[in-house]
């Protein structure tokens, strides 16, 4: 439907345009006709045509604003039924929106959502005591002074190599 209204004012508009084309035909027409009796010296004839011509640009001007006020309501068709699209997509959300808002259980949600909270806590306990329970099995094993003797010896052997003042500060950055 509004497809076969925007033709209908297509088409008015041409008719429009070609209404005014002729109109200013008419119009170089009556110019000339009246410098031709004035030429004559046939001023009654000349005065006839000169009203004549005032009435064609009125009428052309007229024409003008209809153009303009057909125009006009095409655009405001244009945008009622861009309007009428929006509230119809709107209608479809909304319409979706609450059969999924039927569908969904709140306090299940809810339930579901603080069970996971509570389960992640303890699994997140259990992680915390594992660690601390592997940390000291690891730690109390020695290793530290194993790294401590491994160390020594190489930095005793990069001693002979370098000065011994070097090596005392990075015995002091090591151990620090």
């Amino acid at each position: 439907q509004v497809r076969k209204q925007k033709r209908e004012l297509n088409r008015a508009q041409r008719d429009l345009a070609r209404d005014r084309n002729s109109m200013e035909r008419q119009e170089k027409q009556l110019e000339a006709e009246i410098k031709k009796m004035a030429r004559q010296g046939n001023k009654q004839a000349a005065t006839a045509l000169a009203k004549q011509l005032i009435n064609l640009r009125k009428q052309k001007a007229k024409s003008l604003g209809v153009q303009t006020k057909i125009s006009a309501v095409g655009y405001q068709t244009q945008a009622m039924h861009s309007n009428m699209k929006m509230a119809s997509a709107m209608s479809s959300a909304s319409k979706t929106m609450t059969a999924m808002n039927k569908q969904l259980n709140l306090k299940e949600l809810q339930e579901t959502t603080q069970n996971f909270q509570k389960e992640s806590a303890k699994m997140d306990m259990t992680e915390e005591l594992l660690n601390d329970t592997l940390e000291g099995v690891l730690d109390g094993s020695g290793d530290e002074e194993e790294q401590d003797a491994i160390i020594t010896q190489v930095l005793d052997e990069i001693a002979t190599t370098v000065g011994t003042e070097d090596i005392e500060e990075k015995l002091k950055q090591l151990r620090a």
